[in-house]
């Protein structure tokens, strides 16, 4: 029989290690959130939620931007501050949505108590709380964070439903699934994994059990009942709140650009170990050593337990081997797919964490006596140390740095001085903020530009030299774009009306590493600029 005081102890425990978790998360996650440049991505979601906010209308692009929820959940931050055009929104606004539902991902942790015990969902609040990966991409204006917690809201809300009978519950895991559908079109990678988990699982528990106890959450009336919230909710979005029928299609319509990304994108092309060598072994000619290495042989050893089903008291092996399966065969789809980016392994990586908590709870109960469990406490205690340490120096010392594993294809800070200059301009120029600017451009590859020059109004964004580049008082441009850029700045205008202009940069400028933009002003306007500096001076 069950000691109700050593129940209630473990429940202690496990809660205050889950707000201790909390905690840490916020201490790691809120500190600085505008300090690292926007990346491109993040910028051009900015720029989809500009739209909704100025406009109050969201129209679904099944081409790009992806789903919509990020950006009507934007709209609660920025309201709450006061923030009705997109000039006015800083990346606080923007980002505390992501470090949002990364906080709730660790507090839905106490809705799996009963069924991984109270010990794992510490460990695990703790484990979520430190991951450098975790951290670092809850601070990214982008949906996989909300998508890995609405997914890890399906399971929790199913368990409870396994556990309690209680049709709310089915109500809540549909709505969640739902809002995967209307956050990223990878939900469905999500979907065949948890199918495919399932079955997975049934089919062991069968072997596992003579005739098998009959097992109601797969009866048609759940699934009938789940399936309706999560077509609500997905509609409700898509459809712009049923301003937007055509979105609803178009939800639909959007994989067949998206499975063909993911085999034709050569940009973002990688090898199968893609994600585990991020998550091994990053050493850098700085002597630093980035790895989450401390999880992985934790995380084996709760797959082990999932499928031998021993070595943890108080845990439903059902529950845990599904976790098990879905993690395997979700980390096994992400290493065949040849697109990748590396915040799409979050979803799997959540997985490996819920394991290694396993794991460790394994491995500190094998060892009953008192010095062997201080020893493993100990062991806990550094390996949550060096993980925080690590995502404290990926935030905060190597934000933009190419020596940081989790920054990919980033804009570096120079991009602040681009912002600065054209400012500088603006302040002499007769139309202020509305002054004619050109940024050039092929492919459109100005990104995220756009989030920094979003003040100014007369801003034209290009991919080619046009024609009316002669009317613009600052031109930004790359420099395999120059020499049309001299051409038509010479030719077009008729003779007597040229406009001489003089580099705006005073400096060598990138926007992203190699990637050089040049900048050039008109004459005079340099000229006024620094008369203007020069009194100011004086």
């Amino acid at each position: 029989m069950a000691n109700p005081h050593n129940d209630m102890n473990s429940k202690t425990t496990g809660c205050a290690l889950v707000l201790a978790a909390v905690l840490i998360a916020a201490g790691l996650r809120l500190p600085s959130l505008t300090l690292r440049p926007m990346h491109g991505d993040e910028a051009v979601h900015a720029y989809k939620f500009g739209e909704l906010l100025e406009d109050g209308f969201y129209q679904y692009d099944p081409h790009e931007y992806h789903g919509p929820t990020l950006n009507y959940f934007t709209l609660i931050p920025a309201w709450l501050r006061g923030e009705y055009k997109i000039a006015d929104v800083d990346e606080i606004t923007l980002r505390i949505v992501p470090v949002f539902f990364s906080l709730v991902l660790i507090l839905l942790t106490l809705l799996l108590a009963d069924g991984l015990s109270w010990p794992v969902v510490g460990v695990l609040a703790l484990l979520t709380a430190v991951s450098p990966a975790m951290v670092f991409y809850s601070r990214y204006y982008i949906q996989e964070m909300l998508l890995v917690c609405f997914t890890f809201g399906v399971m929790v809300c199913t368990w409870r439903y396994v556990r309690t009978r209680k049709p709310g519950w089915v109500v809540f895991a549909g709505m969640c699934l739902g809002l995967m559908h209307a956050t990223k079109e990878t939900c469905v990678i999500a979907y065949g994994s948890m199918s495919a988990a399932l079955v997975l699982t049934v089919f062991m528990s069968k072997k596992d059990r003579a005739g098998g106890k009959d097992n109601s959450v797969l009866k048609p009336a759940p699934i009938i009942v789940g399936g309706l919230s999560a077509v609500l909710v997905s509609v409700i979005f898509f459809s712009s709140f049923f301003s937007h029928p055509a979105g609803i299609l178009d939800s639909v319509r959007t994989f067949s650009t998206y499975f063909d990304r993911a085999g034709n994108n050569l940009l973002h092309i990688h090898p199968w170990y893609y994600y585990f060598k991020i998550l091994l072994w990053n050493p850098t000619d700085r002597g630093l050593v980035w790895s989450e290495v401390f999880v992985l042989p934790l995380a084996l050893a709760g797959f082990l337990v999932a499928m031998l089903k021993k070595g943890l008291k108080d845990v439903d092996y059902g529950l845990l081997r599904f976790i098990a399966f879905y993690t395997a065969i979700m980390a096994m789809i992400y290493a065949v797919i040849p697109y990748k980016t590396p915040w799409c392994m979050l979803g799997f990586l959540h997985g490996v964490l819920i394991l290694a908590a396993c794991g460790f709870m394994f491995v500190f109960n094998t060892f009953a006596g008192l010095p062997g469990r201080i020893l493993w406490s100990i062991v806990l205690f550094i390996g949550l140390a060096v993980l925080a340490g690590q995502a404290w120096l990926g935030n905060i010392v190597f934000y933009d740095s190419t020596h940081n594993p989790y920054v990919y294809a980033h804009p570096v800070r120079e991009v602040y001085k681009m912002e600065k200059a054209v400012a500088a301009i603006a302040r002499v120029h007769p139309e202020g903020h509305a002054m004619p600017v050109q940024v050039i451009c092929k492919e459109d590859d100005y990104w995220p530009l756009p989030w920094y020059l979003r003040s100014f109004t007369g801003v034209r964004w290009r991919n080619k030299v046009e024609d009316d580049v002669v009317d613009a008082a600052v031109i930004i441009v790359t420099p395999d774009m120059e020499a049309d850029l001299v051409k038509t700045l010479y030719e077009v205008p008729p003779p007597g009306s040229k406009n001489l202009y003089v580099p705006l940069f005073d400096e060598y400028l990138e926007l992203r590493p190699t990637i050089e933009l040049r900048g050039y002003v008109r004459q005079k306007l340099w000229e006024r600029m620094m008369s203007k500096k020069s009194g100011e001076a004086d």
